[in-house]
This record gives structure tokens, sequence and C-alpha cells, in this order.
């Protein structure tokens, strides 16, 4: 199976599990909220911060890894393969155990992280529920990355989603039932065993050589590349966990749990768009990586404009429908108590496009390994993060802090990221990025004022406000955006493969040294 023929089907995969994913948790979180107060949402969202800055345990191992497999599994080398799983399952192992260990200390320290403690039973308990389920996550798991690497990430998320909308069912009988949080937990803690047991006997199935006994030593090169960059994503992990899971923690802390809340409910619209677009560049990382062993720097530069382009695209829309419509959904779905001010969502909302906009020079630097070359970023990226988000905290709530998010991110990411992917992975000028970020983001923000300013003759809120504005959002941004790259080789390219893929297979032909951006790369089998 061709690269473009797996990253199509795992999208296809993706986009129908995440849509089931998201109206099962939807209806979830309406009972949940309906059952239990506002501070058992503030708890789940704390409790999951907490823990996912426990998970550095990790140290990016995982990722170097599954870097380290696309090579052997070109090559189609499975003592390689064999060997690399042995490491990542003794990794994952140790950092569930230390999981286990670690959050289990941490229970008696909890009214450090919590500005009032509430009125909820047995909270301590709760917590440890989320350390359990934690630390499950890592045993048993290694082997879905294996799954991953070699293109055939849809069988994860057929596991994956199936598995969670079981859970959500069982979890809204059992609120039903018995209005308790606790077994609303263990619940999930189990669900999340199975489907690591599940998906362990999947891959056995699919790589029986997994079974074998006969695993040869790691070669020394290969050592010194993966801990070469795992010394790299140690600082990527730092990152990634202090920034964006520490905005629970300061809204705690600074302004309160029922602000906690309040926040969970806009994340899970976030993350739910998150999912669905990081599925997205997800699902062809595995298929970069494999063109990456193979095709030229010309061509991996055609690809990843490409990229760029749908991200901008995508981001873009879903940023301006997050902007218009959340508050208006929140109000149908939950009631007005839980709605936050138009100030926090514009920096709820620039965060997500932000981030968003940087899916494009992840994906590619991860799929190219490229680590190492902006490993000090994070430290930069934590200190303006905290030290900004403090301060405007203080200051502004909420709003202040998603501020400082922006301006970390502002500081460091939106340049450092892409600058190494062009420097060290195409090995030319990053000028054309900038003034393809530009031009995209200007385009975008002429498409966000058009279509606020068109919703803002709808009523505010209302199931008819919603349908209307809806509408206008889909229309007016996508319109706009094909007017304005109606003629882009970027856009030209995405739709001649979908006329050609959709009738029959393709197959991606990697091109020959120095040969220009040509549609016929994609050829019928």
């Amino acid at each position: 199976m061709s690269r473009l023929e797996s990253s199509i089907r795992n999208i296809k995969f993706s986009i129908l599990g995440q849509a089931l994913g998201i109206l099962i948790n939807l209806i979830s979180r309406k009972i949940f909220v309906s059952f239990l107060s506002i501070e058992y949402l503030g708890l789940n969202g704390l409790f999951s911060n907490i823990l996912s800055m426990l998970t550095l345990a990790e140290l990016g191992i995982g990722t170097a890894i599954i870097y380290s497999l696309y090579r052997p599994i070109a090559e189609d080398n499975k003592n390689e393969i064999k060997s690399l799983m042995r490491l990542y399952k003794y990794v994952y192992c140790s950092v569930g155990c230390f999981i286990l260990a670690a959050g289990s200390l941490l229970a008696p320290f909890l009214n450090l992280f919590i500005k009032d403690m509430p009125d909820i039973t047995h909270i301590r308990l709760i917590y440890l529920i989320f350390v359990a389920n934690s630390a499950v996550s890592y045993f048993f798991t290694y082997k879905r990355s294996l799954i991953i690497a070699t293109q055939k990430q849809y069988l994860v998320t057929v596991y994956h989603y199936g598995l969670m909308i079981l859970l959500n069912f069982e979890q809204i009988i059992a609120l039903y039932i018995t209005q308790s949080f606790i077994i609303y937990l263990l619940l999930q803690t189990i669900n999340t065993f199975l489907e690591n047991i599940l998906l362990s006997k999947k891959a056995d199935k699919l790589y029986p050589y997994l079974c074998e006994h006969n695993i040869m030593p790691l070669k020394k090169e290969v050592k010194t590349t993966i801990k070469r960059n795992v010394f790299a994503m140690v600082f990527h992990r730092i990152g990634g966990v202090l920034v964006f899971a520490t905005d629970n923690i300061l809204i705690s802390k600074i302004v309160g749990l029922t602000a906690v809340g309040l926040y969970s409910n806009y994340i899970i619209i976030r993350q739910a768009l998150n999912t669905i677009t990081g599925q997205l560049f997800q699902s062809i990382s595995a298929s970069f990586g494999n063109l990456n062993a193979s095709g030229s720097d010309e061509h991996k530069l055609e690809i990843f404009y490409v990229m760029h382009f749908a991200g901008a695209w995508i981001f873009g829309f879903c940023s301006i429908c997050f902007f218009n419509l959340v508050n208006p959904f929140i109000e149908l779905w939950l009631g007005k108590e839980y709605l936050f001010s138009i100030d926090i969502i514009f920096w709820i909302t620039l965060a997500f496009y932000l981030t968003g906009m940087r899916q494009a020079s992840l994906t590619v630097r991860d799929a190219m390994g490229l680590f190492w070359y902006d490993r000090y970023k994070p430290i930069f990226e934590i200190i303006v993060n905290i030290f900004a988000s403090i301060i405007l905290g203080k200051k502004y709530g909420v709003a202040g802090i998603m501020a400082g998010t922006v301006i970390s991110t502002l500081a460091t990411c939106f340049w450092i990221e892409p600058y190494v992917v062009y420097k060290y992975g195409f090995h030319t000028s990053i000028k054309a990025y900038f003034q393809k970020y530009a031009l995209y983001s200007f385009i975008t923000l002429i498409c966000a004022v058009l279509t606020t300013y068109l919703c803002s003759f709808t009523a505010s809120f209302g199931i008819y406000a919603l349908i209307v504005k809806f509408v206008i959002c889909v229309i007016i941004p996508n319109l706009l955006y094909l007017l304005c790259y109606r003629t882009t080789n970027e856009l030209h390219y995405i739709i001649t493969v979908a006329k050609i893929f959709m009738p029959l297979k393709l197959q991606l032909v990697v091109p020959k040294k120095n040969e220009k951006f040509n549609n016929s790369r994609y050829k019928q089998k």
C-alpha cells in the first residue's frame, strides 16, 4: 500500500472515529453536569493536568524510538524492530511504575494546587484513581507505536474510539444509577487497560515476530542516535507539559476551582477540534517519515507546503467557528452560567490558531528526527509562559493566563520550529515560509472580521442563532478561502489528488532529483 493510500485511510477512520467520539462525549458531559457539581469538573481538569506533569518521566523516549523505527520498517529489518520494541517495553513499564509511585506520594499535598479546597468527600481517593489510570496507560501500550509507524493508525483509531464510545455509555448509565464520580473514574481506568491489552494482542497477530525470544542487542550507532534524540526530547517534553498543562493549575491557584470547571468545558471543545485536526497530521506522519528515508529535499518541501496550506485553511476555519459559535453552543448545551466573556474566548481562540499553525512544522520535524536542533527552545518557552501568565493572570484572570500562553508561543515556537525544519531538513531559506504564513494569516483575519460582523446581526443565543451563525461560519470563510487560493499550486495539488483518489487507488511515486512540482506523481495502480 502506498504512502498516500495509507494516509487517506488513516485520515478517514480518524475523522469518523473522532466525530462519533465528540458526539458521545458531549452527551456524557451533559449528563455529568446534571448529576455532579461544577467542582467535579474542576477536579477532573486539575488532576488531569497534575498527572500530565508526571508524564515527564517518559522523557520523549517514545517519539525518539518511533523515529528510529522508520528505517528498519522500510528495510524490513525484523531483528532491529524487535530490539527497539524490547527497549520501548522496558522504558514504558518503568514510566508507568514511576507515575504510580510519584503520583501517590503527591496525594497529601493536593491543597497546594487548589486555592479553596472544595467540600468533596474522598477527594484523595479520586486523585489516586486518576494516578492509577495514568499509570495503566503506559502498560502494554508500546506495541501501538509499531502499528502507527507501519502506517496502520486506522486500526488504533478503531480500537480507541470503539472502546471510548462504549465507555461513555457505561459512564452515563453509572452516573444515572449511582451519581458516583468514583465509579465513573474506575470505569475509565478499566477501559484504558482493556484498550492497551487488545491493541497489544492485535500487534502480535500483525507482527508475529514480536513474540520471538531471540532478540539481539541494539547496534551501537542505533543506541547513540536514540540517546541523542532522547536528550533533545527531554526538553521538548518538559516544555510541552509545563506550557500546556499548567493552565488549569494557574487558573485553580489564581482564580479558583470554579473557573477551572468553566474552562474545562471550552477545553473539551477545543481538544475535540485539536484531536480531529491533529489526527489529519498524525495520520500522514508515518508516511512522511517513510518519504524522508527515500525522497528528495525538493519533493519533501513540496509536500510540506501542501501540509502548511491545508493547516492554514483548516485551523483558520476552525478558529473562526470556535470564536463565533462556542458560547451559543455552550449556552444551549449546559446553560448561561457556564459561559466565559468574549475577551477570554478571543485569547483561547488565538492560542488554538497559533498552536494549529505549528502542526505542519512539528509533524515534519518529528518525522525527520530533527529534535536535537531546537532542544533548548522549550526552556525559553517555559520561562516566558510562566512569568507572563502569572503577571497577566493576577491582573486579568483567565484571559491573562491565556494571553501568557500566546505570548510564549509567539516569542519562541512561532519562528524556531520552522527555522529548524528549513535549515536542517530542507536545507533552504525560510523566507518563503514566513511569506506564506503572513498571507494565510492576513486572509484568515479578513475572513474572521467579515464572518463575525455578519454573525452580529443574529441573536446572541438560542437554537436559531446557533444555526444561522453556523451557516455563516461555514459559507463565508470557505468561500473567501476558495476565491483567494483558487490559483495556488497547493490547492491544485489537493484537488488533483482528490479527483484521482476518489474512484481509483493511487501510488505515491518518489520524484527524481530536481524534478519540478508535477501532479503526475500520482499514478493509477
